[in-house]
C-alpha cells in the first residue's frame, strides 16, 4: 500500500518507516501537518498514519481534509494519548483505528493490514456494465468479448476498476503498477492512458478516463444525457 506517515519526531519517524517499508509498503513520511495537507493537493494514498500532536496543528485537522479528499482511505492514529475519552474523539471524528504509544511493530502492521482487508475487500470479478474484469484470470471483457490488453495496461485497468471513481495521482498510479523504485518516465503512463482508453472504447462504454491537469487520473461513470 502506498502509506502517508505524519510525525514529527524523527527516531519514530524512521523506525515506523522502516517497518512499514520492510512489510512491502511504499511509505512517504511527512513531519508537519501542513506539509501533507499540501501533499495532498496533488497526491493520493491508500492508507495514513497519524500523531496527533504535531508544531503546526494537530492530527485531527489532517484528517478532516483527508476525509474531504479521500473519504475511503484508511486512517490510522498513532498517539501517546490513549484515555478511553481520547480514543472515542478520534473514532467519532472518522479515523478507522487507534494505537497509543510506545508502538509495537507487529501491532501496527497487523492493524494496517487487517484495516486495509475491510477497507478493499473486492470480488474475483468486478462488473461495472458494460466491462467484466476477472482478477483471478487477470481479463477484462466488454460485453462478454476479452479485450486484448499487455500485462501493465491490465495492471492499470485493474487498479482503476478497484478505484472506481477515487482521483489517482501519478505517483500513486506508477508505484502501484509499475513499481515505486522502477525507473519508469512519466510519458509512459500517459502513453498506456491513451491505449487504455482506444483498447476499452471509453468514450461510448458509459465510463470515461479523466485527466485532472497536475494531479492524475480517475476512472468514473459518465451520466447518460436526456
Amino acid at each position: 500500500m502506498r502509506i502517508a506517515y505524519l510525525e514529527d519526531d524523527p527516531d519514530q519517524a524512521a523506525l515506523i518507516q522502516r517497518w512499514l517499508e520492510s512489510a512491502g509498503h511504499q511509505c512517504h513520511h511527512y513531519d508537519r501537518g501542513h506539509g501533507l495537507q499540501r501533499a495532498l493537493a496533488q497526491e493520493s494514498f491508500d492508507a495514513f498514519v497519524l500523531d496527533w500532536h504535531l508544531p503546526d496543528t494537530d492530527g485531527l485537522q489532517v484528517m478532516k481534509e483527508i476525509r474531504a479528499r479521500t473519504p475511503h482511505a484508511v486512517v490510522i492514529f498513532v498517539t501517546a494519548r490513549d484515555r478511553d475519552d481520547d480514543v472515542a474523539k478520534v473514532l467519532a471524528a472518522g479515523a478507522d483505528d487507534f494505537i497509543g504509544k510506545p508502538v509495537r511493530q507487529a501491532e501496527l502492521l497487523a492493524r494496517i493490514s487487517a484495516r486495509a482487508r475491510r477497507a478493499q475487500v473486492h470480488p474475483g470479478a468486478i462488473e461495472v456494465p458494460p466491462f467484466q474484469l476477472d482478477r483471478n484470470a487477470r481479463t477484462l471483457k466488454r460485453d462478454g468479448k476479452t479485450i486484448a490488453l499487455t500485462d501493465k495496461e491490465y495492471a492499470l485497468a485493474e487498479f482503476f476498476f478497484t478505484n472506481l471513481g477515487q482521483l489517482l495521482s501519478r505517483k500513486h498510479l506508477l508505484e502501484a503498477v509499475w513499481g515505486l523504485r522502477a525507473d519508469v518516465k512519466t510519458r509512459t503512463l500517459d502513453t498506456h492512458i491513451s491505449r487504455l482508453r482506444t483498447k476499452l472504447g471509453l468514450q461510448d462504454g458509459g465510463l470515461r478516463l479523466h485527466s485532472v491537469q497536475q494531479f492524475g487520473y480517475r476512472l468514473e461513470r459518465v451520466e447518460a444525457e436526456d
